[in-house]
Protein backbone atom coordinates (compact mmCIF):
# COMPACT_ATOMS: atom_id res chain seq x y z
CA UNK A 1 0.00 0.00 0.00
CA UNK A 2 1.34 3.41 -0.51
CA UNK A 3 2.41 5.85 1.78
CA UNK A 4 -0.55 8.06 1.02
CA UNK A 5 -2.79 5.87 1.48
CA UNK A 6 -1.37 4.67 5.05
CA UNK A 7 -1.47 8.69 6.01
CA UNK A 8 -5.32 8.22 4.79
CA UNK A 9 -6.36 5.47 6.36
CA UNK A 10 -4.75 6.88 9.51
CA UNK A 11 -7.08 9.93 9.76
CA UNK A 12 -9.85 8.52 8.68
CA UNK A 13 -9.63 6.07 11.65
CA UNK A 14 -8.16 8.25 14.26
CA UNK A 15 -9.76 10.92 13.29
CA UNK A 16 -13.22 10.95 12.01
CA UNK A 17 -14.42 14.42 12.20
CA UNK A 18 -12.06 14.77 9.82
CA UNK A 19 -14.41 15.34 5.87
CA UNK A 20 -13.03 13.58 2.60
CA UNK A 21 -12.34 16.97 1.53
CA UNK A 22 -10.62 17.90 4.28
CA UNK A 23 -8.31 14.80 3.76
CA UNK A 24 -8.01 15.42 0.12
CA UNK A 25 -6.81 19.06 0.24
CA UNK A 26 -3.48 17.84 1.12
CA UNK A 27 -2.86 14.76 -1.50
CA UNK A 28 -1.15 17.25 -4.30
CA UNK A 29 1.01 18.60 -1.75
CA UNK A 30 2.63 14.82 -0.06
CA UNK A 31 5.70 13.85 -0.76
CA UNK A 32 6.53 9.93 -0.41
CA UNK A 33 10.23 8.73 0.24
CA UNK A 34 11.96 5.72 0.62
CA UNK A 35 15.03 5.96 3.67
CA UNK A 36 17.80 4.33 4.51
CA UNK A 37 19.24 3.69 7.30
CA UNK A 38 21.03 6.33 8.64
CA UNK A 39 19.89 8.74 6.43
CA UNK A 40 18.89 12.06 8.10
CA UNK A 41 15.76 13.94 7.86
CA UNK A 42 16.61 17.10 9.90
CA UNK A 43 19.90 18.36 10.78
CA UNK A 44 20.93 20.66 13.75
CA UNK A 45 21.26 24.33 12.31
CA UNK A 46 18.13 23.78 9.70
CA UNK A 47 15.16 25.06 9.83
CA UNK A 48 12.32 22.45 10.00
CA UNK A 49 9.94 22.91 7.26
CA UNK A 50 8.21 19.63 7.31
CA UNK A 51 6.24 17.91 9.30
CA UNK A 52 6.69 14.32 8.26
CA UNK A 53 4.37 11.13 8.72
CA UNK A 54 6.35 7.35 9.81
CA UNK A 55 4.60 5.01 7.31
CA UNK A 56 7.14 2.86 8.43
CA UNK A 57 10.95 2.46 10.03
CA UNK A 58 12.54 4.15 13.50
CA UNK A 59 13.99 7.15 14.19
CA UNK A 60 15.62 9.20 16.62
CA UNK A 61 16.11 12.96 17.78
CA UNK A 62 19.03 14.17 18.88
CA UNK A 63 21.44 16.98 19.87
CA UNK A 64 25.10 17.58 20.53
CA UNK A 65 25.67 18.68 23.67
CA UNK A 66 29.75 18.81 24.50
CA UNK A 67 30.22 16.77 21.65
CA UNK A 68 28.19 14.03 22.40
CA UNK A 69 25.31 13.25 20.75
CA UNK A 70 22.29 12.97 22.95
CA UNK A 71 18.93 11.13 22.09
CA UNK A 72 15.87 13.11 22.91
CA UNK A 73 13.02 10.97 21.13
CA UNK A 74 12.34 7.99 19.05
CA UNK A 75 9.32 7.83 16.58
CA UNK A 76 7.96 4.61 14.63
CA UNK A 77 4.94 3.85 12.94
CA UNK A 78 2.01 6.43 12.53
CA UNK A 79 4.05 9.00 14.36
CA UNK A 80 4.50 12.63 12.97
CA UNK A 81 7.76 14.12 13.34
CA UNK A 82 9.23 17.47 12.98
CA UNK A 83 11.42 19.81 15.39
CA UNK A 84 8.38 21.34 16.46
CA UNK A 85 10.22 24.51 17.98
CA UNK A 86 11.65 25.02 14.75
CA UNK A 87 8.30 24.13 12.41
CA UNK A 88 6.37 26.70 14.15
CA UNK A 89 8.84 28.94 14.71
CA UNK A 90 10.31 28.67 11.32
CA UNK A 91 14.13 29.56 13.22
CA UNK A 92 16.98 27.55 12.56
CA UNK A 93 16.64 24.68 15.15
CA UNK A 94 19.13 22.45 17.64
CA UNK A 95 17.85 18.79 16.46
CA UNK A 96 18.75 16.28 13.91
CA UNK A 97 16.04 13.29 13.00
CA UNK A 98 17.71 10.38 11.74
CA UNK A 99 16.36 6.76 10.46
CA UNK A 100 17.75 4.14 12.36
CA UNK A 101 16.40 0.98 9.37
CA UNK A 102 15.35 1.46 6.55
CA UNK A 103 12.13 3.86 5.99
CA UNK A 104 9.08 4.51 4.27
CA UNK A 105 7.77 8.53 4.92
CA UNK A 106 5.29 11.16 3.43
CA UNK A 107 6.05 14.81 4.33
CA UNK A 108 4.22 17.66 3.93
CA UNK A 109 5.78 21.76 4.14
CA UNK A 110 4.64 23.97 7.16
CA UNK A 111 2.92 26.16 4.36
CA UNK A 112 0.39 23.70 3.54
CA UNK A 113 -0.07 22.93 7.29
CA UNK A 114 -1.03 26.76 7.99
CA UNK A 115 -3.21 26.89 4.80
CA UNK A 116 -5.09 24.28 6.45
CA UNK A 117 -5.81 25.49 9.59
CA UNK A 118 -6.79 28.37 7.54
CA UNK A 119 -9.05 26.29 5.64
CA UNK A 120 -10.45 23.98 8.58
CA UNK A 121 -10.78 24.12 12.39
CA UNK A 122 -10.42 20.78 12.42
CA UNK A 123 -6.71 20.71 10.94
CA UNK A 124 -6.30 23.58 13.90
CA UNK A 125 -8.19 20.86 16.40
CA UNK A 126 -5.16 18.40 15.39
CA UNK A 127 -2.92 20.72 14.81
CA UNK A 128 -3.32 21.70 18.11
CA UNK A 129 -3.27 18.40 19.51
CA UNK A 130 -0.24 17.71 18.02
CA UNK A 131 1.13 20.15 20.39
CA UNK A 132 -0.28 19.66 23.32
CA UNK A 133 1.12 16.19 23.13
CA UNK A 134 4.60 17.40 22.27
CA UNK A 135 4.18 19.53 25.38
CA UNK A 136 3.42 16.95 26.90
CA UNK A 137 6.08 14.60 26.00
CA UNK A 138 8.55 17.13 27.21
CA UNK A 139 7.04 17.57 30.48
CA UNK A 140 7.01 13.77 30.86
CA UNK A 141 10.62 13.68 29.91
CA UNK A 142 11.97 16.25 32.04
CA UNK A 143 9.93 14.35 35.28
CA UNK A 144 11.53 11.45 35.05
CA UNK A 145 14.87 12.98 35.03
CA UNK A 146 14.02 14.78 38.08
CA UNK A 147 12.37 12.43 39.92
CA UNK A 148 13.40 9.06 38.42
CA UNK A 149 16.57 6.81 38.96
CA UNK A 150 18.39 5.35 35.82
CA UNK A 151 16.88 2.17 36.80
CA UNK A 152 13.20 3.63 37.24
CA UNK A 153 13.63 5.54 33.70
CA UNK A 154 14.65 1.69 32.56
CA UNK A 155 11.28 0.48 33.56
CA UNK A 156 9.36 3.27 32.33
CA UNK A 157 10.31 2.58 29.01
CA UNK A 158 9.55 -0.44 28.90
CA UNK A 159 5.97 -0.55 30.43
CA UNK A 160 5.47 2.44 27.48
CA UNK A 161 7.50 1.80 24.70
CA UNK A 162 8.54 -2.43 24.98
CA UNK A 163 8.91 -2.81 21.19
CA UNK A 164 11.93 -0.15 21.11
CA UNK A 165 14.42 -2.69 22.67
CA UNK A 166 14.23 -4.69 19.14
CA UNK A 167 14.71 -1.90 16.53
CA UNK A 168 17.43 0.84 19.00
CA UNK A 169 20.95 -0.22 19.69
CA UNK A 170 21.56 -0.22 23.29
CA UNK A 171 24.11 2.55 23.11
CA UNK A 172 21.22 5.21 21.50
CA UNK A 173 18.81 3.91 24.45
CA UNK A 174 21.46 4.46 26.83
CA UNK A 175 21.82 8.22 25.83
CA UNK A 176 17.89 8.50 25.55
CA UNK A 177 18.05 7.29 29.51
CA UNK A 178 20.66 9.30 30.42
CA UNK A 179 23.50 6.72 31.51
CA UNK A 180 26.29 4.70 29.96
CA UNK A 181 26.03 1.71 27.82
CA UNK A 182 27.40 -0.27 30.30
CA UNK A 183 24.97 1.09 33.00
CA UNK A 184 22.20 0.12 30.95
CA UNK A 185 23.78 -3.41 30.52
CA UNK A 186 24.13 -4.13 34.21
CA UNK A 187 20.74 -2.69 34.86
CA UNK A 188 19.43 -5.51 32.09
CA UNK A 189 21.72 -8.30 33.84
CA UNK A 190 20.57 -7.65 37.29
CA UNK A 191 16.86 -6.95 36.20
CA UNK A 192 17.55 -10.33 34.30
CA UNK A 193 18.34 -12.35 37.21
CA UNK A 194 15.21 -10.85 39.41
CA UNK A 195 17.89 -8.31 41.47
CA UNK A 196 17.59 -4.36 41.85
CA UNK A 197 20.17 -2.09 41.55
Amino acid sequence: MSGILVLKSWLEKNHPFLSGPEIEFFKPYLKERILDRDEYVLRAGSCCRDLTFVVSGAFRMFLVSEGKEVNIHFFTEHDFMADFGSLMSQDPGRYSIQSLEQAHVVSFSSDVLAEAYERSKNWERIGRTMAERFACMVSDRLEKFLFMDGMERYLSLMQDNPGIFERVPLYHLASYLGMERETLSRIRQRLAKGGRL
